[in-house]
């Protein structure tokens, strides 16, 4: 699951633990996990394509994704991204997304 937020983008996925209970996050920017999970311990440059990482309790991911939803306050979000690089990456994946949307359907 890719999760864009104005001040974080975050990939979640479910790399498998013993217990069933964690889940991974993954960043491309320093501090865009902290910025969301305050208490995680991130490692840096452990993995693939994504520079950062956390293993995070499901419920707590849970958690902090709702909150992130009950502070929405905008009505537009590329509006709130603050960080210039940032925006622009958005303002990318939202123009892709665009392009799809008029694209017929493959199956």
């Amino acid at each position: 699951m890719w999760i864009f937020l104005t001040d974080s983008f975050l990939s979640i996925v479910d790399k498998g633990d013993q217990t069933g209970n964690t889940l991974l996050v993954r960043a491309r920017r320093q501090g865009d996990i902290e910025r969301v999970f305050p208490e995680a311990k991130v490692v840096d440059g452990a993995g693939t394509d994504y520079r950062y990482r956390a293993r995070i309790l499901r419920s707590q991911v849970a958690d902090a994704i709702a909150e992130s939803v009950r502070k929405v306050a905008y009505g537009n979000f590329k509006n709130e991204v603050s960080e210039n690089d940032r925006h622009d990456a958005y303002f990318d994946v939202w123009s892709a997304m665009n392009k799809f949307q008029e694209r017929p359907r493959q199956k």
